[in-house]
């Protein structure tokens, strides 16, 4: 397992690397839809990171999000985002990094977040607890929601399908002192899992943007499930993810909508174009 752990944070610091090269000068940006940029930098560092990952273990599937992998059928699963927060790095806004997670049946055995800018390496291995720059994380212990600092985002298809995305925010905004909008998924997990934040919640997200997040929060000794409650695996595309603590009283929050003003239902993985997990139909 030490040689997984070990490939996830060298693939993760490789396509960092090309991040902070490249930072403040963003070229070949295009989109893949609307608000969903794509930059010649997302496609170098996807390509250093499967580079580690294919150099020691050529015989895994890669599923990541700038290009399509060829399927290898094998147990062993990469989900690599070679750069979460596009958008940041366009706008020279220092809030990056570069997500590598390792699952195997559906369950993560290990993964790492780099934050480039700030050299911050969040990394965690299943049942082996999560450190930050070789430090043992742990969750806050703010109990109440009264005391919290949350972060959420907002997806991409916000126009098209708001659903209950300003209702909750609102909600939430009356109840806690401050919510943060960072636009990086996997650092604002990892940022609970650091007890800078409480809870994050966000919709419309996708494998590679909270795989390795959550193992470094689960491991860190924080929850993750979808807005219902039920515990999180890669492929639901909502997360909420918290201390432990204020969890319940986040989804009391987060649940739909009374009837006579129903959300906009989340999107399957299917929506995608993502295979579910292994052992899941």
């Amino acid at each position: 397992m030490k040689g997984h752990l070990d490939t996830a944070v060298r693939a993760a610091r490789a396509a960092g690397a090309v991040i902070r090269r490249d930072f403040g000068a963003a070229t070949g940006v295009s989109y893949k839809a609307r608000m969903n940029p794509v930059t010649a930098t997302d496609l170098e560092a996807e390509r250093a990171a499967i580079g580690e990952i294919t150099r020691v273990f050529p015989g895994h599937d890669i599923l990541t999000e700038e290009s399509d992998q060829a399927a290898r059928r094998s147990e062993y699963l990469w989900v690599i985002d070679p750069m979460d927060g596009t958008v940041n790095f366009i706008h020279g806004y220092p809030c990056v990094c570069a997500s590598v997670a390792l699952m195997r049946g559906g369950e993560i055995l290990a993964g790492a977040v780099y934050d480039p800018l700030h050299d911050e390496l969040f990394a965690a291995e299943k049942g082996k607890g999560a450190a930050l720059n070789g430090s043992p994380l742990r969750v806050s212990a703010v109990r109440a929601l009264d005391g919290s600092l949350l972060c959420t985002g907002f997806p991409y298809r916000l126009v098209e399908r708001p659903g209950d995305t300003f209702r909750i925010f609102e909600a939430m905004s009356l109840l806690v002192p401050g919510i943060r909008r960072d636009g990086s998924a996997a650092l604002d997990i990892c940022y609970v899992a650091a007890g800078r934040f409480e809870g994050f919640w966000e919709r419309e997200l996708r494998p590679w943007d909270t795989a390795a997040g959550a193992l470094i929060l689960r491991e860190a000794g924080g929850r993750a499930s979808d807005f219902s409650g039920r515990d999180f695996d890669p492929f639901m595309p909502e997360i909420a993810a918290t201390n432990g603590l204020i969890h319940d009283e986040m989804l009391a929050v987060l649940r739909p909508s009374p009837p006579g003003d129903p959300p906009a239902a989340p999107p399957p993985a299917a929506d995608f174009g993502l295979p579910p997990p292994a052992g899941r139909v």
